[in-house]
C-alpha cells in the first residue's frame, strides 16, 4: 500500500481484487481542494465501475486520513456580494462533491474499507462513516469539526453517524467537536478494529484481500439490504431481502458455494 508519488493527489493502488484509493495530498494533510474532489470523485466511479474490484480500500498519505475541505479553498466574505457567493460556493461543493462521494461509498457494489490511518476531520471523518468497516491505527482519531468553522455537517454525517453511534452521542460530537482517539472509537462503535500503527497496513491488506476472494454479489447486496432497511418498515424490507436471496441465489458463487459444501471443500468464488 505503499507509494512514491506526491504530485497527483488522488491515486489508485490495485492488487489482485484490491483497489486502494489513497488520498495523496500529504503536505495538506489531504485537505480537500477542487482538484482532489474531483480526482476523488473519478476515482471511486472507477472502481465502483470497475468489476474485476472486488473490495475496496479508502486511506490517506502520510500522517492523515483526510481533514476535510480545504479551509484555503474558501474565500471570507467581505460584503453582502461575498456572502451569497460564499454561501453558493459551500452548497454548490456538496452537492457537486461530496454527495455523490458519500453515495458511491455507501452504496457501490461491493464492500468498502476505510482504513483510518491518522486523523479523518470534517468530510473525511463523514467519508469513513460510509464505510463498512473502519480500520484505525491506534494513533489515528476522528473528529466532526464542522461546528468548529461554523458550519452543519455535510457528507452523510447526519445520515452516518446516528446510525453508528445513537442519535444522542452523535448530536454531542457534532455539537461539541474533539478528537475522538483510536480506543474511544472503539468503545463507541466508530471503528470497527484497532490496529497498533506498526502493523496496520499489513492487517488493512489481509482483511481487504479477505473480502476481494469473497462473494462479491452476495456483499453488494448485504449492503443494499441494511439501507433499505434502515427506512422501510419490517414487512417492505422482508420483501426486499426475498427479493435480494432470489438474486444471490442465482448467482454463479452461490451455485460453488453448495457444490463445495456438498464436497467438503472450501469454495472458490469468482465474484459472479
Amino acid at each position: 500500500m505503499s507509494q512514491t508519488d506526491t504530485t497527483t493527489p488522488v491515486l489508485i493502488e490495485r492488487d489482485g481484487g484490491v483497489a486502494v484509493v489513497r488520498l495523496n495530498r500529504p503536505e495538506a494533510m489531504n485537505s480537500l481542494n477542487t482538484a482532489t474532489k474531483e480526482a476523488l470523485l473519478a476515482a471511486l466511479r472507477e472502481v465502483a465501475e470497475d468489476e474485476s474490484v472486488r473490495a475496496v480500500v479508502l486511506t490517506g498519505t502520510g500522517r492523515a486520513f483526510c481533514v476535510g475541505q480545504d479551509i484555503n479553498d474558501l474565500q471570507a466574505p467581505t460584503d453582502a456580494d461575498a456572502s451569497a457567493e460564499g454561501n453558493a460556493a459551500l452548497s454548490g461543493t456538496v452537492r457537486a462533491h461530496y454527495n455523490p462521494i458519500v453515495q458511491l461509498l455507501a452504496t457501490m457494489d461491493k464492500p468498502v474499507i476505510a482504513a483510518v490511518n491518522g486523523i479523518a476531520a470534517g468530510a473525511g471523518a463523514s467519508f469513513t462513516f460510509a464505510a463498512d468497516l473502519r480500520i484505525v491505527a491506534a494513533s489515528a482519531g476522528f473528529n466532526t469539526a464542522f461546528t468548529g468553522i461554523a458550519l452543519s455537517c455535510d457528507s452523510g454525517a447526519s445520515y452516518h453517524l446516528p446510525r453508528l453511534i445513537g442519535a444522542a452521542k452523535a448530536k454531542e460530537l457534532l455539537l461539541l467537536p474533539r478528537t475522538v482517539k483510536a480506543d474511544e472509537a472503539l468503545e463507541l462503535g466508530l471503528a470497527t478494529q484497532v490496529v497498533a500503527d506498526e502493523d496496520f497496513e499489513a492487517h488493512v491488506r489481509e482483511l481487504a484481500q479477505t473480502l476481494a476472494a469473497g462473494p462479491t454479489k452476495a456483499y453488494g447486496a448485504v449492503r443494499r439490504a441494511v439501507a433499505f432497511s434502515a427506512t422501510h418498515e419490517l414487512a417492505e424490507s422482508l420483501e426486499h431481502e426475498a427479493e435480494l436471496m432470489a438474486s444471490t441465489g442465482a448467482s454463479a458463487d452461490h451455485k460453488t458455494a453448495v457444490a463445495a459444501f456438498l464436497a467438503k471443500e472450501k469454495p472458490v468464488f469468482e465474484g459472479r
